[in-house]
This record gives structure tokens, sequence and C-alpha cells, in this order.
């Protein structure tokens, strides 16, 4: 059995696309059980939040799970499956521990660092868990990932990284426009960066606040937070041409700020979408500078920022390889329990073979022999059984739990039990 996942984010679509994937409190329980209780499924949940929508399932194959759980996420909206393909990720095994892992970290989102995402990872697992649908292998998987997320922000500044992205940019922008303070902003998007923004330009003193948004009820509770208004994406261009600074953050398909927008004033246009929201042109609008994410990315990461994104990186390389090690190990040890079962097994039925051929044998020596024979078969199996643990933590396509198996002839079904009364766990 392996994990798979199977979602979109801001990183793979644009977000007029994710917003017509949104789903709600009982549309997510219906999609966690349909995915449970699809073929080649034994545990499954949903990780969804404005910017994703991932399904995580424990299954016996790759091929038809993918099309499947494709499938079941796209149905429940009016798109076409053949129009969100091309927006989906697909990981699997080793690949789908690194990305959830990253995902609490805050690795993979729209604002670095952000902490918001480790309580949605945890409403994933709590819901699977009270559904039925999560078991071992994802409740293992989701608190392991639980802590790496705990671990990433107790021990770096993480947090920080987001908010250093934003504050590099506008004193960028200060120096052709000014500071912040008495300017008027406009912040294109609604999600978690564009709400970073709007938070850093309100706390800084900009004049005047407006938030541009497709879905206009997102835009009025992101202004009325912050003492904003709110512009329909229809106006966007007036707004731009009255605007000291824009700011863009929404991430659509195709750019939105275009160099006809612009109007006489000097403005800076801060570009921290991907893929882009303004068009790259509009840097030879006279009065006009463009600040972009390749621009800050570099300066991020020469930062203290930088280096804390480059410890967190550093923190879940090491918990996957620890984690993937730790699983290896736990797929060898049914095999071993089942080989050291079958040669107690095999001494108990030499001993009392012995004991109908040597009734007499006194208790002294029966149990003398008894050790010694345990003692044999024990230097037998050691050194197999230890290498098996170690070749296990290799990289390769040999499974030397299988060979160990069919070099002793062990019966599947023996070391399928031990699987089941949890001694492979310890």
């Amino acid at each position: 059995m392996s994990v798979l996942v199977v979602g979109i984010s801001h990183n793979s679509a644009p977000v007029q696309l994710l917003e017509q994937l949104a789903i709600d409190s009982s549309g997510l329980q219906k999609l966690v059980t349909e995915v449970a209780h699809t073929e080649h499924v034994s545990e499954a949940t949903v990780i969804a939040t404005c910017n994703r929508l991932e399904i995580f399932a424990e299954v016996d194959r790759f091929h038809g799970s993918v099309e499947e759980l494709s499938r079941l996420l796209v149905e429940r909206s009016d798109l076409r499956l053949e129009d969100v393909l091309p927006h989906l990720y697909v990981h699997y095994d080793d690949g789908a521990v690194s990305h959830l892992f990253q995902v609490a970290s805050g690795l993979d989102s729209m604002a670095v660092g952000e902490g918001q995402i480790l309580g949605q990872t945890r409403a994933a697992l709590q819901l699977g868990q009270e559904l039925g649908t999560v078991g071992p292998a994802l409740n293992t998987l989701f608190q392991q990932a639980l802590r790496v997320g705990k671990r990433s922000h107790a021990e770096t500044d993480i947090d920080k990284a987001a908010p250093s992205l934003v504050t590099a940019a506008l004193e960028r922008a200060g120096a052709a426009v000014g500071q912040v303070e008495g300017l008027r902003v406009v912040v294109l998007g609604a999600g978690a960066m564009a709400g970073l923004a709007t938070a850093t330009v309100a706390r800084l003193g900009a004049s005047e606040i407006v938030i541009v948004n497709r879905t206009a009820s997102r835009a009025e509770r992101l202004a009325e937070e912050y003492g904003g208004r709110a512009a329909r994406l229809a106006d966007l261009g007036t707004e731009v041409a009255g605007a000291d600074i824009v700011i863009a953050c929404a991430g659509a398909r195709g750019v939105l700020v275009t160099p006809d927008m612009i109007g006489d004033r000097p403005v800076a246009l801060i570009d921290l979408a991907l893929p882009h929201d303004i068009d790259p042109s509009c840097a030879d609008v006279p009065n006009t500078t463009l600040i972009d994410l390749a621009t800050l990315a570099e300066e991020l990461h020469a930062s203290e920022a930088g280096q804390e994104v480059a410890a967190v990186r550093g923190i879940v390389t090491q918990e996957v390889a620890a984690f993937l090690a730790a699983r290896r190990q736990a797929q060898v040890t049914p095999t071993v329990v089942a080989l050291r079962t079958m040669a107690t097994t095999v001494v108990d039925a030499e001993i009392a073979r012995l004991d109908g051929r040597l009734p007499n044998l006194d208790e002294a020596t029966r149990a003398e022999v008894l050790r010694t024979i345990r003692r044999v078969a024990d230097k037998l199996l050691h050194e197999p059984t230890v290498r098996v643990k170690e070749l296990a933590n290799e990289d390769g396509a040999i499974s030397y739990e299988r060979a160990l198996a069919e070099l002793f002839a062990l019966d599947p079904e023996a070391v399928t039990a031990v699987t089941r009364s949890g001694l492979g766990e310890q």
C-alpha cells in the first residue's frame, strides 16, 4: 500500500478555477466518503482551503486510482475534467510524504510560512478520523506532518518570510513613489498574500486601500477588515490609473494589469503572483516601476527570511528521510517476526521429536539441549535479520523483505497475520 495525492492549488491553477472548485463542509464530507469507497482505496481524507484542494489516499495501485480520484475532485463542479487536468498534480509514495511535510511547514503556501495551514492540516486528519476513513497509514503520516510543521515554526522564524517579501517590495517601491504613508494603494486579489499585503500597507498608513477581486464578497470582507474599499474587477483600469502603488496577488491565468491602464503619475507596480498578474511590458511605461517576484526572490534568498526558509527546507528533508526509513523498517518487521516464529516452531518440533526418541532424558540435560538449539537458531538468524533491516533503508528496486520470505519459504499468510496483529509497527 502507498499514499497517493491528487490535488490542485494556487501553484498550479488560476484563482478563478480554484473558486469554481471551492467546497463547503457537507461537500467535503461527501468527497472524503466517496474517495474512501473507491476501488483500490483503503484510507482517505482531503485538505481543503481557499488556495488548495488535495485528496490524500492510501491505495494498493497507482494506475486507475489517479484517474478515479481526479474525476471525484472535479465532478462536483460545472467544469469539464479535460479543462482541469492540466492544472492537477500527483504525488505518490515518497513524493506524497515530502509534499505533505512541505505543506504543513508552510513552504507550499501562497504566503510562505503562514501558520494557518497547520490548523487546516489538523482539520483534514480530524475529519477523516470522524468519518472513519483515516486508518493507521494516514494517521501516522498526518501526525508526523503536524509535528514537522510545529518543529519548523518552533526552531525557525519561517513566519517572517512572507511579511519580509511584502516589506522588501514596498521598500523598493518607496524609492520610486515614496513611503506608503499617505499614498493610495490598490491590492489585486483577496487570498492569503493579498491579506498580508493589505495588513502591511494599512499598518504603514496608506491614505486609501482599494481591494479588487474577481469574487466581490471576498474583496468586501478584506476591505472591511482594514478600513478599505472594494472595487469590481471591471473597474480595475480606473483604479490602477489613480493608484500610487499596485500590489498584485491574484495569480490569474493571463495578465490583469496592462500598459494601457497606467496613468501619467508615478506608480509602483508590485507583482507577487505566480503566474504574473502584471504585463512585464508595463515596465516600459514612463514613470512606472515594476517589481516582480524574480527580483524579490533573489533578495529574499540572501536575507534573514531566506535563511529561515532554507532552514525549514533542511528540517523537512531530514524529517522525510527519517519517516521513510522508519516506514521501510516497519515493512520489514512482519517478515522478520514471521521468520523467527518459524524458527521457534522448528525448534519446538525438534525438541518434541527428541522427547519421543529419548523419553528418559533428565530435565537438566533436556533444558541444556533446548538452550543450545535456540542459541544456534538465534545466531543463524541474527545476521540476516539485522542486515535486512539495514538494507531496507537503502534505495533500490530490490525488496529485501520479499527476498527473505522467498529464501526461507515463509507462508505469506503468516507475514500478513503479523501485520494485522500490530507487531509490525514495533
